[in-house]
């Protein structure tokens, strides 16, 4: 018998619409907030770039030249916006063609969602024409990937995946479509992801790890900071200087983690690794604590694991519990996002100073300027050099500019030389080392931050691997400055050949083509540089540009990156010539 207390369920009523799957692609996009979106159109992926073309006004798709092009520019779009990047390709070459971006970005920890178009799911395991298995191919470079062959499947994969990518230690993620799910029909309904079962994208932070973590620094004399990238994926900037502020500890970046300090912060003391600066390498292996902040333990940052920091204590603040004991063993381990963790610690800490411990390194830091920087930055030689181009965009851009840098000598000089106030400034290819990185990422860049000046700056080598994404540039108009510094070799290994082989440089040097014409062909302002006195007044034209502009700077042929730890060496090795 009912009774007047009786409890009554009210259903909510879920509206739905009835669509295709590819619509149901576009409308995933759009309920993520996604307006931006780079790729190449194809035959498995038709019906998704069919209904793009009906809501174009809504999601604007940018045309690359290569998909390989398209992952880039969603990197660097992803790098300089903090949003995750979409790239589209279709199956087969479309797919395979995406492999590089997708593990750059994977080493790299940058958010990114690939869609893929595949074959209809009958043809499956078939070799049909332009069939990859994309899913196999891409497995262990993907943060995950996952095949939909059922239209009704496309919202709650499509959720999973944006939520995957942006959380946690952000990384790529490619959803491959059958060509059938997408001319198929669902009841279409959107709802965003907001957790996965067994996966917990941020670990919980142990307080006592923290309590710890402040009682070593405290007990410390010769404490040093290195941070990485983890600072600017966790919004952890303002944090981090706090945290430096008050602590008072000497604070060196990897290359990743460029720009999350000002450059010309007092604590900053530079960069660390195989080029990078003299004081935080040599005393990486004379301070009593190591606190790694957002960093990896990258080989390049380590140099030779038997020898490095074995003296000190280590504190690793660090979102990924992969990341801990793999290359360099923590005392204390500091789980979580960085920008709560470093929080957390800050009232624990006393203010302190260490006035002669950071003298140390700037002993260092002179001992650098007189036989390495003083010549890179003013030299005394005739020929243009990598680092007076870096010191010249600094004076226009006041460090304000945003520097996209490929892989090679050039890259090494950008990150060294460049100065920067804000973060997300420094947008390269860390991990991977990708050649034809800089261009499509620079595109991708400008698109994130329009408001900003983006430089992209690449060697000979590296710009001829995308060079094809000049069309890009000119069917955007977007306003990137290019500038190429061309020694006319692959510089980087021709270093290592000069320096380790005897000279032998097998298959370094370059015949390079006619890069100016190349780029007037596109409709692009370009200009060649050969003597110093014409630099300055060439790079403030180029800032001063509303257009894309393109200038490439010759430089001396056989000029080398120092300083330098060789390859299994210890950071206490560094050379300086």
């Amino acid at each position: 018998m009912e009774t007047q207390t009786q409890t009554i369920k009210k259903e909510t009523k879920v509206t739905t619409e009835k669509m295709t799957g590819a619509e149901a692609v576009i409308r995933c996009l759009l309920a993520e907030g996604v307006d931006l979106v780079y790729g190449y159109p194809g035959g498995a992926i038709m019906p998704v770039y069919d209904e793009l073309y009906k809501y174009q006004d809504q999601l604007h798709h940018v045309l690359t030249r290569h998909e390989q092009g398209a992952t880039h520019a969603a990197q660097g779009y992803a790098r300089t916006s903090g949003k995750v990047g979409v790239a589209i390709a279709t199956s087969g070459p479309g797919a395979t063609n995406f492999v590089t971006g997708i593990a750059d970005a994977q080493i790299d920890s940058t958010p990114m969602v690939c869609i893929t178009g595949q074959v209809g799911s009958h043809l499956l395991g078939s070799d049909a024409f332009q069939e990859t298995d994309i899913i196999g191919i891409s497995t262990p470079i993907t943060k995950w990937n996952h095949q939909v062959t059922k239209a009704e499947d496309i919202p709650t994969i499509l959720a999973k995946a944006f939520y995957i990518a942006r959380s946690g230690r952000p990384g790529p993620v490619l959803i491959d479509i059958t060509k059938d799910a997408q001319f198929g029909e669902l009841d279409f309904v959107y709802e965003k992801c907001k957790g996965v079962r067994s996966y917990k994208p941020v670990p919980e932070t142990d307080p006592k790890s923290v309590v710890e973590a402040a009682k070593l620094i405290e007990n410390a004399k010769k404490p040093m900071i290195v941070f990485g990238q983890g600072i600017i994926l966790g919004e952890a900037e303002e944090e981090l200087k706090n945290f430096i502020e008050k602590s008072g500890i000497p604070s060196a970046w990897t290359i990743l983690g460029l720009s999350a300090l000002p450059t010309a912060h007092p604590l900053n003391v530079g960069m660390v690794g195989m080029h990078g600066n003299y004081g935080p390498n040599k005393l990486t292996n004379e301070c009593d604590l190591l606190l790694a902040i957002g960093m990896r333990f990258d080989d390049r940052v380590t140099g030779n694991l038997e020898t490095y920091a074995k003296q000190a204590k280590v504190v690793h603040f660090e979102i990924d519990p992969a990341e801990v004991n793999k290359n360099v063993f923590a005392d204390v381990a500091v789980m979580g996002n960085v920008k709560n963790t470093l929080a957390q610690i800050l009232p624990l800490i006393k203010p302190n100073t260490y006035d002669s411990w950071v003298q140390e390194f700037r002993d260092y830091d002179k001992i650098e300027y007189d036989k390495v920087i003083k010549e890179e930055l003013h030299p005394s030689k005739e020929g243009l050099s990598m680092g007076e181009v870096l010191r010249g965009i600094n004076e226009e851009t006041k460090g304000d500019a945003v520097i996209v840098s490929d892989v090679g000598q050039h890259q090494m000089i950008a990150c060294r030389y460049a100065e920067f106030t804000k973060s997300k400034s420094n947008v390269t290819s860390g991990g991977l080392g990708t050649m034809g990185f800089a261009l499509p990422a620079a595109i991708g860049a400008k698109m994130g931050v329009p408001e900003r000046e983006v430089v992209a700056i690449i060697g000979d080598g590296g710009y001829q691997m995308t060079i094809q994404e000049l069309g890009t540039i000119f069917q955007t108009r977007v306003p990137v400055k290019i500038v190429v510094l061309n020694n006319d070799f692959l510089g980087m290994v021709r270093q290592w050949q000069q320096l380790f082989f005897d000279k032998r440089y097998a298959s370094t040097e370059m015949v390079n083509p006619d890069f100016v014409t190349i780029a007037k062909g596109y409709h692009i302002e370009a200009k060649r540089i050969t003597k110093r006195e014409d630099l300055q007044g060439a790079i403030k034209a180029m800032i001063a540009s509303k257009e894309p502009y393109f200038l490439e700077v010759c430089v001396e042929k056989e000029n080398n990156v120092f300083p330098m730890i060789p390859t299994g060496a210890s950071v206490s090795d560094i050379r300086l010539s």
